[in-house]
């Protein structure tokens, strides 16, 4: 399964509950900067019916935890599902409440990713998130990212 393939599953379940989401991370920055390999999909929903989610999936093609997925709902973290034919993790983030994260969702975008129309998080933001991320972890990865995004988009950038 291509990552396009698990993007759209994963997006039209959430689509059919209603849920609005956005990618994020890696698969973002590639999106939008210099393209590298990643088995992780990171997904940013603004609200969660976790267990709602994992039902919508086919279980025979989709692992999900269930008790992992029920303690994420009580914590309003994160859980991931995992592709059984390919591996591809997905990891579903309930958006932060904070303001920051609120406008951020407010400016995703749509773009074609491995054939497949979705959501994603803004050039702008995927940057700085990916800049924060660094901070906070000490990541070299999460810089080169960076920089990939201005490489690519360079002018084009919000600097506002």
């Amino acid at each position: 399964m291509s990552l396009g393939r698990a993007l759209e599953q994963v997006g039209t379940a959430l689509d059919s509950l209603e849920i609005p989401w956005m990618l994020a991370g890696s698969a973002a920055s590639s999106t939008w900067g210099e393209v590298r390999s990643t088995q992780d999909i990171d997904i940013v929903a603004s609200r969660m019916s976790q267990v709602s989610l994992c039902r919508a999936l086919p279980a025979e093609r989709w692992y999900a935890d269930i008790d992992m997925v029920i303690d994420a709902a009580r914590r309003q973290s994160m859980f991931n599902l995992i592709e059984l034919e390919t591996g591809w993790n997905v990891d579903v983030i309930l958006r932060k409440g904070r303001e920051f994260s609120r406008a951020e969702f407010e400016r995703r975008r749509r773009a074609v990713v491995d054939g497949v129309e979705v959501w994603v998080a803004s050039p702008e933001d995927v940057l700085l998130a990916k800049l924060e991320w660094a901070k906070s972890t000490g990541s070299e990865r999460q810089p080169r990212d960076a920089a990939g995004i201005v490489a690519v988009q360079g002018p084009a950038l919000d600097g506002a």
